[in-house]
């Protein structure tokens, strides 16, 4: 190992000795020098930015070196550089002003800043279609540190969900174009309601930790903020379509007016996603649109965006009884049901459907060269239902009376009930459970920059306003139901409103210090009752009113010690709400009522980047304050159930690593390592004594592993290309043991995964069509029988523990394929 460490050295000292420096100066048009200008050297992992002075400077290994220079608002600049052994200065590089405004500007105040100390990582449009094998977003992130992504179908389609360091969807902030997307009740994104939206996305900014201020949910150890800007300043076309295993299809059409000469455009993608799924009836019925339409002068931009989706998906959220994992693990109990000869039979409306559709109206000014403004105002609306057929349903949780069959004897003018009366207490039924939600608000932000100060400030008011009631659609006994009964309805109301100012200020040369303090309060409004009873029986009512005002302050150091490496230290506050489930949970008791979550997030790293490798080593430590973590049940709807624990915390060490030997070949690599304990656990669960009285205990365990936290998380990429056009990368994901509950038992975990992919991909060129793509996949490619996701918990009987649990495994061996055309 120590000759290991001695060689890498010596292959950087001959790096160094070798290479040349580049060096320039960048101004605009009036000869004004350019802050920031970001110069890459192409194909390689080499960056810098221009100074105060506009001046630049970067090595180069090679003879031959193409320099990249952008900034926003300008024009790009390529430029091809000869060196012949000596130091190269370029001179001046003259930016031209864009003719239109650049429509990124919108999402400027919610992402982080060059030489800010935040921990994330960037995908542009080609980063994010080369991972996009016909699965949703969490898949397509799946390969970025310390991410796990699961899927309920088993497939990447349907119901998917995805961690950051273990931290749990519910906590992770979503925006579109600087717009909350975060379900504002469960604080979730149902990535299922909007399908194949990645092909809308221009770029994204992943962020590990708390990260910058933001508008909507809290950013409670990750958050994700997205932008979907106009594809091409050109006209485009293209259309594409996936196919594979499972009867999986998907279709994607893209069109582009460009920018016309009037600075108009408009953009439209329409898609279609159809697969019967890995897991019994798992299957997708899924479509989605995007249309857009834009102006833009020389100093301000309009754009207007509709975003619709439509999902009808089989219900996957029970999982698979650990039972029968090893004899059918594809089985999945929802809508089962037996007739009365005993033979199994699903109900294929079996479902869950929703439509979801997003209005947004931005606008961009640029007050003048230091100074632009970004004003939003968005509206969604989402409407949708599942369905289920549920045997054996006693009338009494649905408040209906129980039916009596009867021969009446006439005593008196009055009806007796006869000895041989039959008393039904039960009927199978299928009901819809529902949703009408609207969402609605607007955002506004303001950006100055100088010599020395980027400075930002945001101000953002949401509401949320939803109905949640059911219907009852048929049961055995029909003469025991109203028309159109509904057994339960509630409102939910949550204003959320928030404010924040963020710096970043060069104290000297090339050491920067960041500040970020923001306000934010959550008004939470609960009345009606919900479709569970209490203890008693009675209709569980939900009239509840929450108000939380939070301080989340954040502050860093980043200093730039050369053009190939920098490092930084940063601290961070997050506050956050319970959520909907949270509250009903522990409706009609007080002293169950989930208390408020506090993260303080310590970060430390360190970059490097030559021209063939670069390297990232960034230290976390994330503090909880009464932490909500999962008991390892699920509710009825598939949420995680919480509970508070007073003490607790993540803390780990990220390793990012990327070579290039030659241009043809490419390797790229993550690895989390890290710790997530609960201190002092007490885990409840009921008990039976030898007499089979029920009791409800509870059990001190000491410090636990927090659930659904791997401790180790890795993946990597091997790129190779050997001829034009042509790339085949084997791509790996390693996740490590990881617990279901907190109680850290082996009966209630999921064993470590190691994936394999090889993905195939070929383009070429002809006259009359500009592009065309190939691109063949192979998932799981040796056929390893695994499960990501699962759930469960615990009882007693006489003193010895017994274990539940329901499985998500996934497919084997599969594949894709897929065709795309530009024009």
């Amino acid at each position: 190992m120590k000759r290991f460490f001695v060689f890498i050295f010596l292959v950087f000292f001959a790096y160094l000795i070798q290479a040349q420096v580049i060096s320039g100066k960048i101004v605009d048009e009036n000869n004004n020098p350019l802050l920031g200008a970001s110069v890459i050297i192409e194909n390689t992992f080499l960056g810098t930015s221009s100074d105060s002075n506009g001046n630049f400077s970067i090595k180069c290994k090679f003879t031959d070196c193409k320099i990249l220079v952008s900034y926003l608002g300008f024009e790009t600049i390529s430029q091809s550089v000869k060196l012949s052994g000596e130091n190269t200065n370029i001179g001046k590089l003259v930016m031209k002003p864009s003719a239109y405004m650049s429509d990124e500007v919108v999402v400027k105040a919610t992402r982080a800043y060059d030489n800010s100390p935040l921990t994330f990582t960037s995908m542009n449009y080609e980063e994010l279609q080369k991972r996009n094998s016909g699965q949703d977003l969490a898949y397509i992130l799946e390969l970025s540190p310390s991410v796990v992504a699961s899927s309920e179908a088993g497939t990447g389609i349907g119901n998917t969900s995805f961690r950051v360091r273990g931290t749990d969807p519910t906590r992770i902030n979503v925006s579109v174009n600087g717009i909350p997307l975060n379900d504002a009740e469960s604080q979730a994104v149902f990535w299922v309601n909007m399908p194949d939206f990645s092909e809308s996305v221009n770029n994204l900014q992943l962020t590990r930790g708390v990260g910058a201020s933001t508008n909507g949910a809290a950013a409670f150890g990750a958050s994700i903020n997205m932008f979907t800007g106009s594809l091409s300043s050109k006209p485009y076309a293209e259309v594409s379509s996936m196919f594979g295993s499972f009867n999986t299809f998907r279709e994607n059409i893209k069109l582009g007016t460009g920018i016309l000469n009037n600075g108009f455009s408009f953009d439209l993608r329409l898609s279609k996603l159809d697969s019967d799924g890995y897991v019994e009836n798992s299957y997708s019925d899924h479509s989605s649109m995007m249309l857009s339409a834009a102006w833009r002068g020389k100093t301000s931009f309009l754009r207007a965006n509709i975003i619709r989706g439509n999902q009808k998906t089989g219900i996957t959220w029970y999982g698979c009884p650990q039972e029968i994992m090893d004899t059918n693990r594809t089985y999945n109990p929802a809508g089962e049901y037996f007739d009365e000869y005993g033979n199994r039979k699903i109900y294929r409306d079996n479902s869950d459907n929703y439509i979801q559709t997003h209005y947004q109206l931005m606008y961009s000014k640029d007050i003048n060269q230091k100074l632009d403004f970004s004003a939003a105002i968005h509206y969604t609306r989402g409407d949708g239902y599942y369905e289920q057929y549920k045997m054996n349903q006693k009338f009494s949780k649905y408040l209906l009376p129980n039916i009596i069959f009867q021969a009446q004897d006439i005593i008196n003018g009055l009806d007796t009930l006869s000895p041989d009366a039959i008393v039904i207490k039960s009927s199978d039924i299928i009901y819809r459970k529902l949703m009408a939600n609207d969402f609605y608000g607007a955002t506004s932000s303001l950006n100055y920059k100088n010599v020395k100060l980027k400075l930002s400030a945001g101000v953002a008011w949401n509401k949320h306003e939803g109905d949640h009631f059911a219907k009852i659609l048929w049961m055995q006994y029909l003469q025991n139901l109203p028309i159109n009964y509904e057994w339960y309805r509630n409102y939910g109301e949550k204003t959320d409103f928030n404010i924040f100012t963020k710096i970043n200020y060069e104290i000297f040369n090339s050491f920067y210090f960041y500040g970020d303090l923001q306000y934010r309060n959550i008004n939470y409004l609960m009345r009606g009752h919900d479709a569970d009873l209490d203890f008693n029986g009675d209709q569980l009512v939900l009239d509840q009113e929450h108000i939380f005002n939070f301080i989340n302050p954040k502050a860093g150091l980043f200093y730039d010690i050369s053009d190939n490496m920098d490092v930084y230290a940063s601290f961070a506050v997050s506050n956050r709400e319970p959520t909907r489930t949270n509250f009903k949970d522990a409706a009609g008791d007080i002293s169950k009522t989930p208390k408020a979550e506090r993260l303080y997030d310590y970060e430390l790293a360190y970059n490097y980047r030559s021209q063939q490798f670069s390297a990232s080593l960034n230290l976390y430590y994330m503090d909880y304050i009464d932490q909500l973590v999962p008991t390892g049940e699920k509710s009825n709807s598939g949420y995680d159930i919480m509970t508070n624990v007073a003490k607790s915390y993540r803390a780990g060490i990220e390793l990012v690593a990327g070579y290039k030997p030659i241009s043809k070949l490419s390797f790229d690599a993550n690895l989390t390592l890290s710790r997530n304990k609960i201190q002092n656990f007490v885990s409840w669960a009921t008990s039976y004594d030898d007499d089979w009285n029920e009791n409800y205990e509870y059990f001190e365990l000491g410090e636990r592993d927090i659930a659904y936290s791997p401790n180790i998380i890795s993946s990597g990429i091997i790129s190779y290309k050997p001829f034009n056009r042509f790339t085949a990368s084997w791509i790996a994901k390693y996740v490590g043991t990881q617990y279901f509950d907190n109680t850290s038992s082996p009966d209630r975990k999921l064993d470590a995964y190691f994936l394999n992919n090889l993905q195939l991909d070929y383009s070429l060129e002809t006259k009359f069509i500009k592009e065309i793509n190939f691109r063949f996949i192979v998932n799981n490619i040796f056929n390893l029988k695994y499960s990501n996701n699962a759930y469960g918990g615990i009882w007693y009987e006489q003193n010895v523990e017994k274990t539940w649990a329901y499985y998500f495994p996934q497919a084997g061996i599969n594949f894709m394929a897929g065709l795309s055309l530009k024009f």
